[in-house]
């Protein structure tokens, strides 16, 4: 009868194996069509970032034109003495910083949106954090911002595109100079943990609000009018190009603190 017990047993589980391999087969089918679909989307987006980025090319180029004429114009008008022409050449600067402000907004979306191939090289980041300084002192003191900084004895080596890594940083370091409209202090403090090298971009502003530092890095969002809002999020994109990381901290009425980090080239 031991047969007649594994007969009755297979006829009980083949509809059970029958039903598990139709369900296994319904899963791997429609797991198939969300990878084509997210394939499809992926594509689309990188057509869409492409036709985007040439759009802003071919406005750039007219504009160029366009603040030419206007600068030749405004030459003209600054010429003439009467109340006509004074008045005409008023409103031919508002519109040349007009003109410019758009200028900039399609600058700062190619630099966010365009395809960025990195060109590193190994790069001491203090030699890099010491340049940007340099660079920077004489429009945070126009400002009333003092910069200092606390850099190590030792060099931090790292593989990075050593002019976005400026950018990024460089960034930085005009928001934290605009978050103190009045004047402050800036400190650039680099140093290393474990495998990775640590900047930290102080300032002793006004600080971020809790509820607007979950939105700093969205596209487009500022604070500051006539502010881009992409100074932010191409700052966060270059770091992550590198494989590195950037956070922020901050307190009302004390100030803000964003946290760079990027791995060390001997960690690598």
């Amino acid at each position: 009868m031991k047969w007649v017990s594994l007969f009755i047993g297979a006829l009980v589980a083949a509809p059970v194996a029958v039903a598990l391999t139709l369900w296994r087969a319904r899963r791997a089918v429609v797991r198939a069509r969300l990878l084509a679909e997210r394939a499809r989307r992926r594509q689309h987006l990188l057509e869409l970032a492409s036709l985007t980025g040439g759009l802003a090319h071919e406005i750039k180029n007219p504009l160029s034109t366009i603040k030419l004429n206007l600068k030749l114009l405004a030459e003209d008008f600054a010429r003439s003495s009467d109340d006509s022409s004074r008045r005409s050449y008023n409103r031919l600067l508002r519109v040349q910083d007009e003109v410019q402000r758009v200028y900039d907004i399609l600058d700062d979306f190619l630099k966010y949106a365009g395809n960025q191939e990195l060109h590193r090289s190994e790069s001491d980041l203090r030699q890099v954090v010491e340049e940007l300084i340099d660079f920077f002192r004489p429009q945070a003191e126009s400002g009333h911002v003092v910069v200092r900084s606390s850099l190590p004895e030792a060099p931090l080596l790292c593989s990075v595109d050593v002019g976005l890594i400026k950018q990024a940083i460089l960034n930085l370091m005009i928001n934290a100079a605009q978050a103190m409209g009045e004047g402050g202090e800036l400190l650039l403090r680099l140093s290393s943990d474990q495998e990775r090298a640590v900047l930290e971009v102080i300032d002793t502003g006004l600080g971020i609000e809790p509820k607007l530092r979950e939105r700093i890095f969205d596209a487009y969002y500022s604070t500051r009018p006539g502010g881009s809002g992409l100074g932010l999020p191409t700052t966060r994109r270059i770091i992550r190009q590198h494989d590195g990381e950037i956070r922020v901290d901050s307190e009302l009425g004390k100030g803000t603190r964003f946290v760079v980090s990027l791995p060390l080239s001997q960690a690598k």
